[in-house]
């Protein structure tokens, strides 16, 4: 059974939602709030430790039934129930999509208990020192080396649960550059430090190659036998990574069926499990879990994925508006944007549909912004003044960890006024100078969190996972292949060939040909 293949424009309920935007265009919603005494409790959704205020929208109880009927048209319940089961609905790779089969408490395959049960054991080890390295001492440092998935999704996690880390100090060694490798070397010990190489295929270019600039680096101090004390490997190809020289038993399995930008559930948390420890791995699986039942059973109407992917469509489909931002008041989620602009972007950034058809509609929207109140010293400017509408979700917390009480209370004032000076504007206020007029009617969601737990983080990175998928069913595209990624790789093996050879007979395009020339001439 394939995914349904419905082109969204076609549906009865886009063309109802066109002749309604049409309609909405000029309709005052700055003052919208005082018509509609309840407005602000018909949109909204509490579920567990999370509130979601949706109704400083540019939408009305029209707009809500229009959208909640295209969803029905497009079979997103029938797609939502595909993925859960196991169809394999990544139909261009062929292959399942099953990054919430890592989670899934009440019916876990044997294959990921035993590798959660792996992954408890050695983290354990490092964590209370009785693994050592070849000197005898306990491991201090990890550091993970991998790229895209393999890579954002640890290092957004330990930065974000920085607060339940152990005494283990957590690197990662991403980008090519070998400037940043140096960097990153020079501050750690090959005594100490244990390396985790994260590569599904173990032939990413990227990872294969900071790895063996590590692995020599280590053999200046150690022997080819002391390896397998500060390497490990994940990776779908145990004979690769032991080619590379780890041992078997130092591997810890990737399955087919996850995609890297939601990997960091399986195994490629391995790094998040030694700097914060097992259990609170777990408690973050466990509260992705509860995400991923409220996404698959509650109705649309009160499901907090589907609404936020309807609520983006209308403004990227109807409103054009291209970009949406994400504001998150908290330093801990600093990593949070650039994990979610890999896991959105490269998912639904596509332009042909499921019918192997050009796309004559907008997909993807760019996923861009920073963490509150840096952010409102920068980009907010253009969102109160700019000439584009850009749709931004507010996430905040109510409990600081630190119990600073009196900074948290100014940091959350100012997480509700933005979110009110963009709807609000100077409406209904004198403003003599009319560069201090704010049209205001600028959309926000609100996801406020009781608090930054291990549990919490897990339900809000798996809330967005869903709301991309909801999104690519909508427009009718594959959200889990990346075929344009593979382009660039591909070019790039012989762009390196021409650099190592200093032959460019290969290259046909002249601009590269001429840049190359200049960079050979260094």
């Amino acid at each position: 059974m394939s995914l349904p293949k419905i082109n969204p424009t076609n549906t009865e309920a886009w063309k109802a939602l066109d002749a309604h935007f049409k309609d909405l265009k000029g309709l005052q919603t700055k003052d919208i709030f005082s018509k509609d005494f309840g407005r602000a409790n018909r949109y909204k959704v509490e579920w567990k430790d999370f509130y979601l205020d949706y109704s400083k929208n540019r939408i009305t109880d029209k707009t809500l039934s229009l959208l909640l009927q295209l969803a029905e048209e497009v079979n997103l319940k029938e797609a939502i129930q595909q993925q859960f089961s196991g169809k394999r609905i990544n139909e261009t790779e062929d292959r399942a999509v099953l990054h919430t089969a890592l989670r899934d408490f009440e019916n876990m395959k044997p294959e990921v208990k035993a590798t959660l049960q792996k992954m408890k054991l050695f983290s354990e080890e490092i964590i209370i020192g009785s693994h050592k390295g070849f000197s005898g001492k306990a491991i201090t440092d990890v550091v993970n080396i991998g790229i895209g998935g393999s890579h954002l999704g640890p290092e957004m996690v330990t930065q974000a649960l920085q607060f339940y880390r152990n005494h283990l100090k957590t690197h990662f060694i991403a980008n090519i550059d070998g400037d940043d490798v140096a960097e990153k070397l020079n501050n750690l010990n090959p005594e100490t430090t244990l390396f985790i190489v994260v590569s599904k295929s173990f032939t990413t270019q990227e990872t294969i190659t900071n790895a063996s600039v590590v692995k020599d680096w280590f053999l200046k101090n150690a022997s080819e036998i002391d390896i397998e004390k500060h390497f490990v490997a994940v990776s779908a190809n145990v004979e690769g990574a032991k080619e590379f020289g780890i041992s078997e038993e130092n591997i810890f399995p990737m399955q087919d069926w996850v995609g890297g930008r939601f990997s960091l559930w399986s195994s490629v948390g391995l790094s998040i499990c030694c700097s914060i420890g097992f259990s609170n791995f777990e408690a973050m699986l466990k509260g992705a879990f509860e995400m991923d039942n409220h996404f698959k059973n509650e109705e649309f109407g009160k499901n907090i994925p589907v609404i936020l992917a309807l609520i983006s469509i209308w403004y990227n489909n109807f409103y054009k508006s291209e970009s949406e931002a994400v504001a998150a008041y908290s330093q801990y989620l600093h990593k949070l944007v650039p994990y979610l602009q890999q896991a959105i972007m490269e998912s639904n950034g596509k332009n042909v549909d499921r019918n192997g058809e050009k796309i004559g509609y907008q997909t993807g929207t760019i996923v861009w912004g920073n963490v509150g109140s840096n952010s409102q010293h920068a980009y907010f400017q253009l969102l109160h003044q700019g000439t584009k509408l850009i749709p931004t979700d507010f996430i905040g917390f109510s409990e600081p960890l630190h119990g600073n009480t009196e900074n948290h209370n100014i940091l959350m004032a100012n997480f509700f006024a933005q979110t009110e000076a963009l709807w609000e504007g100077t409406h209904n206020k004198t403003v003599e100078i009319s560069f201090k007029s704010f049209e205001g009617s600028k959309p926000t969601n609100t996801i406020l969190i009781k608090k930054l737990n291990p549990k919490n983080l897990g339900s809000l990175i798996a809330l967005y996972e869903h709301k991309l998928f909801a999104q690519g069913i909508i427009w009718n595209i594959f959200s889990y292949d990346q075929w344009g990624v593979e382009l660039g790789k591909t070019v790039a093996k012989g762009t390196l060939t021409a650099i190592e050879n200093r032959n460019f007979s290969e290259i046909e395009n002249r601009s590269t040909v001429n840049l190359l020339e200049k960079f050979l001439k260094k």
